[in-house]
């Protein structure tokens, strides 16, 4: 039987339901305390799940706390994180990992100093659509990847999120830094690291209208950019062109394709777990399936109406998945997948493409990692709950 390990949530927002529902799946971490920066907030997410609500500074000298789950907005993540390590308390942060690559370097450094883990979202490459897809080119379903193309676009969250105004912000909003975590994490986890990138991007609209809330109507200003076109060379010297937007209102191509020298294949949407693989090995054009509903991380289990151009209304998502394998981790003394390591090594890449779109300059990728290892049933097993 698997320790379980202790865990408090900092930033109750709409993220932390999720997290919650983790505890329907899986056996080794139990959220117990909660605490934001509006209290309020904490003690309303503490009714709901029956636990209890404190201030951060309380939940962060709490000795019985084991893990921090920081569930806070993009900019106040390097900031809890840190405080996180410095009281000795190992962090699992939702993505990115920090809003610049000096904090997110940092806050590695610091977990390794320390002896602490630290793990970052997304955990959906270990669902099942993107690890089936992994096993599959392991075992040379479509040869060497030398090309692929990959694409999130959708209009915006202003039309479905009452507070939109980070999405669109310097330094911490734009496509690339929002969504750009699940497709790069996938990525890498299917080829390798990245070595340079080229990028343009472009701000469609300089203003945007609130759809939903008390803020319904009222119009705020778009900071950054909201669409990127990017090209991404692999050390495996694969070559991907990803477009990433919040200016589509609907497209019908597919989350990512990648075409080897012996066939090609459709990776199914990496901002979720499950989806059915596609492989394509001669020149008939005909399809063959690769299902993956019967995975225990591929299962469908919920349903969703978000009206995100591409997401299908039912679907698998086990978050949650990367914290869990983290606690076994520390238990067992393994390395964890949702690492450190790999999360500033996309940092890299998010802030590179960013650069390269804002100097027109390709820009090399500094940092590197190790690609997973395989996510084995058995591994899934030892940490879902029977």
């Amino acid at each position: 039987m698997n320790k379980i390990f202790k865990v408090g949530l900092i930033g109750c927002g709409h993220i932390s339901e999720t997290y919650f529902r983790g505890h329907e799946y899986f056996n080794n971490f139990q959220i117990i305390k909660c605490a934001d920066i509006n209290l309020e907030n904490a003690k309303k997410c503490a009714e709901t799940y029956g636990i209890e609500a404190c201030s951060v500074d309380e939940l962060l000298n709490d000795s019985e706390i084991e893990i921090i789950l920081n569930l806070t907005i993009p900019r106040a993540h390097y900031e809890v994180a840190k405080k996180s390590l410095d009281h000795g308390k190992h962090v699992y942060s939702e993505k990115p990992m920090a809003v610049n690559f000096v904090e997110g370097e940092e806050l590695l450094n610091l977990a390794n100093s320390k002896d602490l883990r630290i793990g970052n979202a997304p955990d959906t490459f270990l669902g099942g659509g993107i690890q089936k897809s992994i096993d599959l080119i392991n075992q040379g379903k479509i040869g060497n990847v030398r090309l692929g193309s990959a694409i999130f676009a959708y209009p915006g969250v202003q039309s479905y999120h009452p507070n939109p105004e980070p999405w669109f912000a310097n330094n911490e909003g734009g496509p690339v830094m929002d969504m750009g975590p699940y497709y790069l994490t996938a990525l890498v986890n299917l080829l390798g690291p990245a070595k340079r990138v080229h990028g343009i991007s472009t701000k469609v609209f300089e203003k945007r209208i609130i759809g939903i809330g008390p803020k319904k109507d009222q119009e705020f200003t778009v900071e950054c950019p909201t669409s990127y076109l990017v090209n991404l060379e692999f050390h495996n010297q694969a070559l991907i062109q990803i477009t990433l937007s919040f200016d589509v209102v609907a497209h019908q191509r597919n989350h990512i394709e990648l075409y080897g020298d012996k066939g090609s294949m459709i990776v199914p949407d990496p901002n979720m777990f499950g989806g059915s693989v596609m492989t394509c090995t001669d020149d008939s054009g005909l399809w063959e399936e690769h299902k993956t509903d019967e995975l225990p991380l591929g299962k469908i289990n919920i349903t969703s109406h978000s009206g995100r151009a591409n997401e299908s209304p039912t679907n698998a998502n086990y978050r949650g998945v990367g914290l869990a394998e983290m606690a076994y981790g520390i238990e067992h003394g393994l390395k964890h997948r949702c690492s450190g390591e790999l999360s500033l090594h996309v940092l890299d890449i998010i802030k590179s493409t960013m650069k390269a779109a804002d100097t027109q300059t390709p820009q090399d990728i500094n940092t590197t990692c190790q690609k997973a290892d395989f996510f084995t049933l058995e591994e899934i097993q030892k940490i879902l709950k029977q």
